[in-house]
């Protein structure tokens, strides 16, 4: 690549805001009474759907400095979006959009944007280095609508121009956004305007792309029969042009038109269409995949058609669109569902190339003990309030510390001041759902699963500690593997992280046996629960963290890893672990309790050191674990 070489593949500029979405389908707004908040707005959208096809994208918006602005920011950066250039707006709030579904043709729609941040993008914003830093420019209807976003998107195709960049619109047509209808109008598609035709004219002819629907083709056309529009846009413009026509895919056309068969296309199947809203998005993200590639049109169609498919078969918008494993998942194997969303490989796929955050490593330092911690407390005359502070201790220690990729496992009883403080630091955070020292497994949570982790803030891993084995009897298995199974759904569901850690050893003298738990790793995928995280016992065996590797990639690739328990393991004994585990590349680091806090906490229970002494003591155990994990993999 040259130094003149574009570093981005595109820049997306205008509408940003929060959608919150109604959870329960099939009625009113009015009678929705809770909500998903996803990230929403045309070129917001689309900055992510492209991002999650391969494609080095960027975004151009204001969101203003609140929590709902901050949340745009972050999501865009987990997602692997270019944010130099989403300005804090001083003044203003992000907008915000309540949306619904109530049937395949109805969606309630209501939009908060009076004087919203993305409303104040202006001229002066638009960077002329940055610009020039893509392969193309991505401009959408909205911003045209008033004065002075207006400006702000004719200044980036300017400098896009004279930077010899490409320029893609989407019409994005909205007419309640061009204060066409009044607040409850917006789920409106189309409303005839010669003031919108015209200005949207004044566009065409500076574009390399143009995308809209049937209804938003005629309105940039100023003609109500679409095939008549889009030749009166050809009039003025040489650009590719496409036709988003729902069910029907779409047409593209590169040349003259004289009618539909002057267009290409792509074969479609029919599917279901569980919500329209933001398909279009994730149709002009598959579309620039291929065309920002140099790709065929007809190639580009496709991957705009089957990206629009997966996006009406799920909830929300953005979250819906597909990874380029997923695309090429659907080109090479397809799916035989109806209802894309009930294919349980493909909603896999999606689930695990689409997490808030990849981690390459993580070291956690695990205190979400409670039985333990309760016995060494009583033992020195203190309290469970004493325990939740030194758990508070322990966060601290971690707090303290600059290493990377770090996390804590922390409970909601004797640790809850502790794990509601943690979402303060950049750390991972699991939180136990088992009840301590039950056999068989219970939960502390239920017994409707999905409503309780839908209270867990979203980024709480749920963890779970399985005491399995093979040789227990027929009905306890069943009863551990039921129990699994609607936990692994409702994690899925509520989008929570979920981490297995299976404790085969038991206390009544049976040991772990290592070949027992590749079996029940076996198992456990046969049975469809697919964890984003294992927690294995110490086995110093590297044979054992090979075989457990080809067992999770053979099943999930995408899995975030494979992570190694302490069971209050002395120090010398571990490091040989973590030299035979980090023969497994799947194996991504280790979450130790025990080794770590407990002589701290015998010593601060008992009042020998203090709070400093104690978080010292904590800090210093976890780093020499963490550098034993760096020597044990030669960093």
């Amino acid at each position: 690549m040259s130094a003149s070489d574009p570093l981005l593949d595109v820049i997306c500029i205008g509408r940003s805001s929060v959608d919150l979405y109604g959870k329960q389908v099939g009625g009113r707004l009015e009678d929705m009474s809770s909500f998903n908040k996803y990230i929403g707005g045309s070129p917001t959208n689309i900055s992510i759907g492209c991002a999650r096809l391969g494609l080095k994208s960027a975004l151009v918006t204001r969101v203003g400095n609140e929590a709902m602005g901050r949340f745009i920011s972050e999501t865009l950066s987990r997602e692997g979006v270019d944010t130099s250039f989403v300005i804090t707006d001083p003044e203003r709030l992000t907008a915000l959009v309540l949306l619904g579904i109530r049937s395949e043709n109805q969606f309630p729609l209501i939009f908060y944007r009076e004087n919203c941040a993305d409303m104040a993008l202006c001229k002066e914003d638009m960077d002329a280095g940055f610009i020039a830093s893509a392969r193309a420019v991505l401009v959408t209807g909205t911003h045209f609508s008033t004065r002075q976003v207006a400006e702000a998107s004719f200044e980036a195709i300017a400098l896009a121009k004279k930077a010899k960049r490409k320029v893609a619109f989407d019409i994005d047509y909205r007419p309640n956004l061009w204060a066409l209808g009044g607040h409850d109008d917006g789920e409106s598609r189309f409303a005839e305007s010669a003031r919108v035709s015209s200005h949207l004219r004044e566009i065409l002819p500076h574009c390399d792309l143009i995308v809209g629907t049937e209804e938003e083709w005629k309105i940039a056309g100023g003609n109500t029969d679409t095939i008549s529009a889009i030749k009166s846009a050809r009039q003025v413009t040489d650009a590719v042009i496409v036709c988003k026509r729902g069910a029907q895919g779409c047409i593209v056309f590169d040349g003259d038109v004289t009618g539909w068969q002057d267009g290409i296309s792509t074969p479609v199947r029919e599917i279901e269409v569980f919500n329209v809203l933001g398909a279009g998005d994730g149709f002009m993200s598959g579309f620039l995949s291929g065309w920002l590639r140099g790709e065929p049109l007809s190639e580009c169609a496709r991957y705009a058609n089957i990206c629009g498919a997966l996006a009406v078969s799920r909830h929300g918008c953005a979250p819906a669109y597909p990874s380029q494993r997923e695309l090429r998942h659907m080109i090479e194997t397809g799916s035989r569902h109806f209802a894309l969303r009930k294919d349980a490989k493909l909603e896999q796929i999606h689930h695990a190339t689409t997490r808030r955050k990849r981690y390459d490593s993580l070291a956690a330092f695990a205190f979400d003990h409670r039985k333990q911690f309760l016995e060494i407390a009583e033992k020195h005359g203190r309290d469970a309030e004493a325990v939740g502070r030194f758990k508070q201790i322990a966060l601290e220690a971690v707090a303290s510390m600059e290493e990377g990729n770090l996390g804590i496992l922390v409970d909601d009883s004797l640790g809850r001041d502790a794990l509601h403080a943690a979402s303060e630091h950049d750390i991972w955070i699991g939180r136990p759902i088992e009840q301590s020292g039950i056999f068989p497994l219970a939960l502390e949570e239920g017994p409707d699963l999905g409503s309780r982790l839908a209270e867990w803030p979203a980024n709480h891993c749920v963890k779970v500690l399985a005491p399995l084995r093979l040789d227990d009897s027929e009905q306890i298995i069943r009863h551990h593997e039921e129990t699994l199974m609607r936990l692994a759904d409702a994690c899925r569901n509520t989008g929570h992280e979920f981490l297995l850690e299976i404790i085969n050893g038991r206390q009544d003298g049976k040991p772990a046996d290592p070949e027992q738990i590749l079996a029940l790793l076996e198992r456990l995928y046969e049975i469809g629960i697919y964890p984003d995280w294992w927690k294995l016992e110490p086995v110093n065996d590297a044979a054992f963290w090979q075989k457990a590797g080809t067992i999770t990639r053979m099943h999930d690739p995408d899995i975030q890893g494979i992570i190694v328990l302490g069971k209050a393991m002395a120090s010398e004994h571990l490091y040989d672990v973590f030299e035979a585990a980090r023969s497994e590349e799947t194996v991504r680091g280790f979450a130790i309790g025990r080794t770590i806090f407990n002589t701290p906490a015998e010593e601060w229970c008992a009042g020998g050191i203090d709070d400093g002494a104690a978080k010292q003591m904590m800090a210093d155990n976890f780093r020499a674990l963490i550098a034993a994990w760096h020597r044990a993999g030669g960093t």
